[in-house]
């Protein structure tokens, strides 16, 4: 059984969170800077050969009312990029409230989430991750 990344994808940074060999548990992995797209894909295909990833799993960021937003339409052109690129299943999965909740989290132990933004892509990263990973798990 191979592991599960989970993507959180942003114009200048995204985060990345890998399951458990297991896929029981989701943690925060690294958070890539870019800006080049050809760079990024490398930068993802490496961790999913290191890592033996079978399936990635990408925020989606719909908004609050369940609206398609500036920011979903990026998403999927980017998960469409990444679909043609890398040869195993990419699935979405709603990430709303995703990067709040990582900011409390990072709040909550002392860190300055202001100084601290690849932390917060990463962190996110592993809560919708761990999202996906307990609902895979329930089913």
């Amino acid at each position: 059984m191979g592991r599960l990344l989970g993507i959180d994808f942003g114009l200048k940074r995204v985060g990345v969170a890998i399951s458990d060999p297991t896929n029981v548990i989701a943690f925060p992995l690294t958070t890539v800077d870019w800006e080049d797209d050809d760079y990024l894909m490398l930068q993802i295909d490496n961790l999913v050969k290191e890592y033996e990833v079978e399936t990635i799993v990408v925020g989606y960021p719909i908004g609050m009312k369940g609206q398609i937003t500036k920011q979903t339409k990026l998403v999927d052109d980017f998960i469409g990029r990444l679909a043609e690129h890398i040869q195993i299943p990419v699935k979405k999965i709603d990430e709303r409230l995703s990067s709040v909740e990582a900011k409390r989290t990072l709040q909550d132990v002392g860190i300055e989430v202001s100084k601290n933004r690849g932390e917060v892509d990463k962190i996110a990263s592993a809560i919708f991750l761990q999202t996906y990973l307990d609902k895979m798990n329930k089913d």
